[in-house]
């Protein structure tokens, strides 16, 4: 961002800078400095800090502006307004820099990898991201930093956050079958393998016993996931209004139908019941109340369905990825190893892919990719190790 851009909401804004912010700001105090300059000379320890803040504020505006490039029209506008808002940050750090600012430092690991995938991806995850890191400002606690600065890195939590939420319901229906098929297929069949090498069997026993697993957990999670979805998608479809009392109404009888009781039936109001009978009948012409107004009975803008999927997409995508996490157990068997060494390689790789698709989940879900990661590891591993202890116990039974 410029470094001519407006340094604060407290500060005239200089030529050439950028135009105002539309994101809600605190107004601006009677004396503008006075929040955020220091009584006395910065110390080294502050110089520091501020121009790692500056190094980030540049970074995190370069990612608003690399996400732009691959959005139009309102999500444009909006992550440009981001990026000039971290701007005007950008400028207050280097005003009380002043003559410290030196050469620019790198920005954060963390906002370097935001602007790596920003550059190469842009997709919800850099958002998910973001959302993170804005939550994660420390100016509410820094004496340096103005009050409005602090409250502009919430009021950005909640815009990444809603701009995060359209990514994620447009990934909601196919991405839930993807994850939920990829567990699946790692934690059940890990729980099988385990459980048949500790009953005793033969190696070769165990890994016939993994690929019977994987074809019929992936036949079972398909067909699982298309039914699911398409009884989903008519039921949605069954609970949307049509448009018969247009075609119905003139012919009705004025003194005896039931169109208000379909009104009711939809859950209006009795007076909004009554007045939408009034409309549908020729009785008002009048747009009366724009809430009750004489528009029909239209299917809703944004697609209800949008967040479920599409049962073909779901269903194949449930199948390939609980495929492919159900490989990961068997992988060891399929190259030679056997006993305890195929068990303890086929632990560690689908502990590493646990963690990778728990981290994946609290990304999109905007809460810590390490914490939903070892979630994840637990309760795979956990499995595994029950179903071990109970082949060890079958395995004893029957011999």
């Amino acid at each position: 961002m410029s470094q001519h851009a407006n340094p604060d909401h407290h500060r005239d804004s200089p030529a050439g800078s950028l135009p105002s912010d539309p994101v809600p700001s605190v107004p601006a105090p009677s004396q503008p400095e006075a929040a955020g300059r220091p009584a006395a000379p910065p110390t080294s320890a502050d110089i520091r800090r501020w121009r790692q803040y500056l190094a980030d504020e540049r970074a995190e505006a370069a990612v608003y502006r690399d996400l732009a490039q691959n959005r139009q029209g309102e999500e444009r506008d909006i992550l440009l307004a981001l990026a000039e808002a971290e701007g005007r940050h950008e400028a207050h750090w280097l005003g009380l820099l002043g003559d410290h600012a030196g050469k620019a430092r790198p920005a954060s690991i963390r906002s370097q990898l935001l602007g790596f995938l920003a550059r190469h991806f842009g997709s919800v995850f850099v958002l998910a991201l973001a959302q993170r890191a804005e939550g994660r400002s420390p100016y509410a606690k820094d004496p340096n930093a103005t009050d409005a600065m602090a409250a502009d890195e919430q009021i950005h939590e909640e815009v990444v956050r809603g701009l995060a939420t359209r990514g994620r319901n447009r990934l909601a229906g196919t991405f839930r079958a993807a994850v939920f098929g990829a567990n699946d297929g790692l934690v059940s069949n890990l729980s099988l393998v385990m459980g048949m090498a500790a009953s005793g069997v033969a190696s070769t026993v165990v890994l016939l016993s993994g690929i019977a697993g994987l074809l019929a957990g992936a036949m079972s999670m398909g067909a699982g996931e298309f039914i699911s979805v398409r009884s989903q998608r008519e039921l949605l479809a069954a609970t949307r209004p049509t448009q018969v009392t247009l075609a119905a109404a003139p012919k009705l009888d004025l003194e005896h139908n039931e169109l208000l009781l379909v009104y009711l039936a939809r859950g209006m109001s009795q007076e909004a019941a009554q007045h939408r009978v009034a409309e549908r009948m020729g009785l008002l012409s009048c747009d009366c109340d724009p809430s009750l107004s004489l528009q029909p009975e239209l299917p809703e803008a944004e697609d209800q369905h949008e967040a479920v999927g599409t049962a073909w997409g779901a269903a194949l995508s449930s199948f390939c990825f609980f495929a492919s996490g159900a490989i990961v157990p068997i992988l060891p068997f399929l190259f030679g190893l056997t006993g305890v060494a195929a068990l303890v390689v086929a632990g560690v790789l689908v502990g590493l892919a646990l963690l990778v698709t728990g981290g994946i989940v609290g990304l999109l879900s905007g809460t810590s990719p390490l914490t939903r990661g070892l979630r994840q590891l637990a309760i795979g591993l956990g499995a595994a190790a029950v179903t071990y202890l109970l082949g060890l116990v079958f395995g004893t039974v029957v011999h």
